[in-house]
């Protein structure tokens, strides 16, 4: 195995590791969450859960990530006691980040062609949604378009990769996240001074005791759950990855809670950008419709709402196509070195014979997904569970391998039979800044697995 790098920056592991979290699921699932699921009342149960939930997780994965100084291809097998199996989770995080990575790179290839198609404005002819209905049909449904942007997502990111931790991974996602931040801070600014952003920001930010009878407790409880936890992308070591490349000088807490709220800023800035548009130009809405709360709701709905703001909407369509590719492609690249680390631990090659392998392999396991979209091949006829091949990959990744991971992650750190509550606390106050209190050790060590085990039974309902 070749020498570990280090980040050259505390600002660069913080940026980094909020770019990983930061994703698809913040920018797209937790508005559509949000909107569907109550609005304000969803954001405090959501804001709560991730404080409950989420923060735990994420401190015992930094904590093997930097008590290893390996990533999850080999953290276990050095922080386990002789004899034990926790090194079998590396085939979890193996497999967790190749699946998620067979259909977002397809899916962060779909926000590329939308970014061309506002800054050529190709797009701004279409202002009904049945219209952009159709022209994000014909693009998912194009296996050529697909295979080509798919491809050139792929050679990006893993460009960038094989550049090296410092010169390539940390430098270029530093850009990417600071123009990220300025780009949804000036976007949801612009969306607050629709004429609607009243009735959004109402909708939004303040809970609603009749919205929380309109769907039920049970509802907005487990979808604010799921969502605190999967936003945070936990569990098959794409975070543990980036504690490995960092120091003592700081303790875990702090670290942690500084990535959770640059990740919650996007996410609710997000919010910010999307419900002022909507109830704006969706006047006497009240909420968004749980049938517009699909996969093409960005696409098609949010353009509508952009080509109709006459010629501001084209600017604010190429600055948010803009911002959801730094979006999906920080978390891509941040998978992407997660599965670099597995080469480079596991095998004598370097980083571009490795980048070169890795280009080929996804640019085949990405085949399934993109034909699956592609009406009579026999991939769209595959059906597992009632989901078809796309569906069923991020059912694998996001409800099975997510929640499992974060549960053994949880168990390690403060189990006898694994590393052990001392040794996890040890490390995860190492250093300056914010420190677990020993109090927390039975809330983390009985409760919390009890509520992960709770997403799990949800998530697979």
């Amino acid at each position: 195995m070749q020498t570990r790098e280090k980040f050259s920056s505390r600002l660069g592991f913080l940026l980094i590791s909020a770019g990983c979290a930061v994703g698809l699921g913040n920018v797209y699932r937790f508005p559509i969450w949000c909107g569907a699921y109550g609005g304000g009342i969803f954001l405090l149960f959501y804001l709560l859960f991730l404080l409950l939930l989420g923060l735990p997780v994420m401190t015992a994965e930094l904590s093997v990530g930097r008590g290893s100084q390996r990533s999850i291809a080999s953290s276990f097998d050095v922080l386990e006691k002789k004899g034990q199996k926790w090194h079998l989770m590396k085939y979890l995080g193996w497999a967790g980040n190749y699946l998620l990575m067979m259909f977002y790179t397809t899916i962060s290839g779909w926000f590329v062609v939308y970014f061309v198609k506002y800054v050529t404005g190709s797009i701004t002819q279409y202002s009904t949604a049945a219209e952009l209905g159709s022209v994000f049909g014909g693009i998912v449904t194009n296996p050529t378009l697909n295979a080509l942007i798919t491809m050139i997502v792929i050679v990006l990111c893993f460009g960038v990769c094989a550049l090296g931790l410092q010169k390539g991974v940390e430098k270029i996602t530093k850009v990417m996240m600071v123009a990220l931040l300025a780009l949804v801070l000036g976007l949801g600014i612009y969306s607050c001074t629709l004429s609607g952003a009243g009735a959004g920001l109402k909708f939004y930010l303040v809970p609603s005791v009749s919205h929380l009878k309109y769907y039920g407790l049970g509802t907005v409880i487990s979808g604010a759950m799921s969502q605190a936890f999967f936003t945070l992308s936990l569990g098959i070591g794409s975070i543990a990855i980036f504690g490995s490349y960092i120091g003592k000088e700081r303790s875990l807490l702090g670290e942690s809670v500084t990535i959770i709220c640059l990740d919650t800023f996007v996410a609710l800035m997000s919010g910010l950008v999307i419900f002022p548009a909507y109830f704006t130009y969706n006047p006497g809405a009240e909420r968004i419709a749980a049938s517009e709360a699909g996969a093409g709701f960005l696409f098609t709905t949010l353009s509508s709402i952009f080509n109709n703001m006459g010629a501001a909407g084209r600017i604010v369509g190429t600055l948010f196509f803009l911002f959801m590719i730094f979006a999906a492609f920080s978390t891509v690249i941040a998978v992407f070195e997660n599965i670099m680390s597995f080469w480079l631990e596991w095998t004598k090659l370097n980083r571009a014979q490795i980048a070169l392998i890795n280009i080929l392999l996804l640019s085949l396991l990405t085949v399934p997904f993109i034909f699956s979209n592609v009406p009579g091949n026999i991939f769209s006829k595959v059906i597992y569970l009632g989901r078809n091949f796309g569906d069923f990959e991020d059912f694998l990744v996001s409800n099975l391998a997510l929640p499992i991971g974060s549960m053994v992650y949880v168990l390690f750190c403060t189990r006898k039979f694994g590393w052990g509550w001392k040794n996890y606390f040890q490390e995860v106050n190492a250093g300056l800044g914010m420190k677990v209190p020993a109090w927390i050790r039975p809330y983390m060590t009985w409760v919390l697995p009890v509520i992960i085990l709770v997403v799990l039974v949800m998530s697979i309902l």
